[in-house]
């Protein structure tokens, strides 16, 4: 439906302007079939009244019956000829029939009258789009977007956005809403802040209601491409992108985004590409050089990924995050020179995340140095900067844990039993992270009948949805018992589907997100032949190497000790409990074990995946592929025993961590 105009006639008084205002007021509210029954009753009483004829072949357009509303919007434009609107839609309805000769034949006396109807321009844009006449798409989609009366206040809220200030970006668009409720810039910018908010499905809807009005304008197109990235659909969000860059191949944010979805598609050379287009575009934006240093760190391409990281630096030397990029190449020595540059950097007064960035960096230049008091107290600080951007309580953590192991017990998974997606093909290894997740990943990506991927988000956006089945966004696992058994196939055949496009062609693939340690239990309802593997190494080495790594995202109990232990006691909690309703399910795989004797180990992680052992397995560092974890340069050497017991060099400090870790620590030595 496109919005108003002085050409609209008005209504007839009495009851039926109450039943006009209703049935307008539900189309922009995009219930198009209570509209249609509030036209259908004012067309009853009053044959031919034309704005209840033209909101009825709206809300039939709506619902993609368009040869009726073609039928309906005709009779309206012969009756009121200047009625802009009913002839935009009916252009609308022209170009989703594909006609768009007669959707150009509609268009051009509304331009030519009314150069300022926002609506028209974007059907304008619409229709050249289908014409793959790009050029005149882009300039009709900018006209819309200057023609747009709250144009102003969209840039407000958009400002507000980008200043993290969600709140107060959702209450301009909310504002706009009131008066327009089918104002599509506010619907996509509520869709932005639900993006914001980690809440893709939210998002994805608002878009599918603004791509009614729109379904080529790039605001939507843009929208959608993340919301499809976010919720794993990386194929849909790929072409959706490939579209929009046939409007608007100039624009760095698109090829930045194509890059992300390419990246997570484990196609490295061509998300470079990407982002090299983008840094093209735009060669002031220094974070899209850091984004081509981490690709080629990926790609295990040392030196070019060495340069891009120094160039970032050239331009803008106070950025601290540069410094952790190359302190995370785990073997790069730092200069006296830079590390005298970054101690001139901190200050008490900066930004946590930039400040977090410095002192972890620092930490490990200390560290290659052998000086561990140092090291140590930069680590610390690190942390202590960084847990003051989250908000994290391990006592949730442990609530949720005392909650799975209830849910999910022997009762539970009996009665569920052959529920799932029979599908073998994926293998996850879960575990805490730097415990040798990605070193197994290796291992078994060397093997010929097994893909490699990364940490796949997937599993964790299943239970996210569950979560947010009840207004306090913890609604699982309890939520779980009132699952129909045959929806668990349906989420094993979604998982297979959605993860389809990160692999070539082998049977077995890998999902190597740690945190899935949690929901052994749900993998197996949705996916019963699955494999799982438990990486698990020393807690104290575990927990340290965790302390000592700064982590994007995703692991906010890093960021202290005694969280660190109390959250290593908790998996410990789950994985026997693992062990004792899914009994042989969940292979434990000690790294420790693992370096001393790599043969016996890889050939029964082998087997427990029902593989043949391949001598390449044992060669693993030398298989080439792309490694998007912080271990991408260890595993790409052979086995070393160095970082087994290496905690010890700061056992001074680690007392907390003892503490937190109990009976945990002493149960792991007995079983050494």
């Amino acid at each position: 439906m496109t919005r108003g105009s002085d050409r609209i006639p008005s209504p007839l008084p009495g009851e039926i302007r109450g039943a006009d205002a209703r049935a307008l007021a539900a189309l922009r509210l995009g219930r198009a079939r209570t509209a249609e029954a509030e036209a259908r009753a004012i067309q009853a009483k009053a044959p031919g009244e034309i704005r209840s004829l033209w909101i009825l072949g709206a809300a039939l357009l709506d619902q993609d019956r368009t040869t009726e509303a073609i039928d309906v919007l005709e009779r309206v434009v012969v009756a009121a000829p200047r009625f802009w609107a009913a002839r935009t839609d009916l252009a609308r309805a022209h170009r989703a029939a594909g006609r768009c000769d007669l959707a150009q034949r509609e268009l051009r006396p509304v331009l030519a009258a009314a150069p300022g109807f926002e609506a028209a321009w974007r059907a304008a844009g619409d229709t050249w789009v289908d014409l793959e006449n790009y050029r005149e798409a882009r300039a009709a989609y900018e006209r819309a977007r200057q023609c747009d009366p709250e144009a102003r206040r969209l840039e407000e809220a958009g400002a507000a956005l980008a200043a993290e200030d969600r709140r107060r970006a959702e209450e301009i668009f909310r504002e706009i809403l009131a008066r327009d409720p089918s104002h599509i810039g506010a619907v996509c910018g509520l869709a932005a802040v639900a993006l914001a908010a980690g809440r893709a499905a939210d998002a994805l809807r608002l878009l599918q209601h603004a791509a009614k009005q729109s379904p080529h304008l790039p605001l939507v197109a843009r929208g959608m491409a993340q919301a499809l990235l976010d919720l794993g659909r990386l194929g849909d969000a790929e072409r959706s992108l490939r579209r929009l860059l046939l409007i608007e191949p100039e624009n760095p944010k698109n090829w930045v985004q194509l890059g992300n979805v390419y990246t997570r598609m484990m196609r490295q050379p061509e998300a470079l590409a990407a982002f090299e287009e983008a840094a093209r575009l735009n060669p002031g934006e220094v974070r899209l050089r850091l984004s081509i240093g981490h690709l080629h760190k990926t790609l295990g391409n040392r030196q070019a990924c060495e340069a891009a990281y120094r160039e970032c630096l050239a331009r803008a030397p106070a950025m601290g995050e540069v410094y952790w990029a190359l302190a995370d190449l785990k073997t790069y020595v730092f200069s006296d020179a830079e590390i005298a540059s970054m101690q001139a950097l901190i200050r008490d007064d900066g930004d946590d995340v930039d400040q977090a960035h410095l002192r972890f960096a620092l930490g490990r230049a200390f560290e290659h140095r052998r000086d561990y008091p140092s090291a140590f107290e930069h680590y610390a600080a690190g942390n202590r900067r960084r847990r003051q951007t989250i908000a994290y309580d391990i006592r949730v953590f442990e609530g949720k844990t005392r909650r799975v192991r209830e849910c999910f017990d022997a009762a539970f998974l009996a009665e569920r039993a052959g529920a799932g997606y029979e599908d073998p093909a994926p293998i996850f290894v879960v575990g805490l992270p730097r415990s040798g997740s990605t070193l197994v990943e290796q291992i078994l990506a060397s093997h010929s009948a097994v893909e490699g991927t990364f940490e796949l988000p997937n599993v964790l956006a299943i239970v996210r949805e569950f979560d947010h089945a009840d207004a306090a966004h913890d609604a699982y696992p309890e939520v779980l018992r009132s699952v129909p058994r045959e929806r668990f196939a349906e989420l094993g055949r979604r998982y297979v589907e959605e993860t389809r496009p990160l692999r070539s062609g082998r049977p077995r693939f890998i999902d190597k997100m740690p945190n899935n340690f949690s929901h052994a239990g749900l993998i197996h309802c949705m996916l019963p032949q699955a494999t799982i593997i438990d990486v698990r190494r020393h807690p104290m080495d575990a927990c340290f190497s965790t302390f000592k790594q700064h982590f994007a995202e995703g692991q906010s109990f890093s960021y202290d000790l005694e969280d660190l232990g109390r959250y290593y006691r908790c998996y410990l909690e789950l994985m026997d409990h693992w062990d004792a309703v899914l009994p042989g399910k969940v292979l434990h795989l000690r790294y420790e074990h693992l370096v001393r004797d790599p043969e016996r180990q890889i050939r029964r992680l082998l087997a427990h995946c029902g593989l043949e052992f391949e001598p390449a397995c044992l060669e693993f560092h030398e298989t080439k592929r792309a490694v998007r974890t912080a271990s991408a340069e260890q595993v790409r050497q052979p086995l070393y025993a160095s970082g087994v017991g290496y905690w010890k060099h700061f056992e001074f400090a680690l007392d907390p961590l003892r503490r937190a870790l109990g009976d945990g620590l002493e149960r792991f030595d007995r079983e050494e």
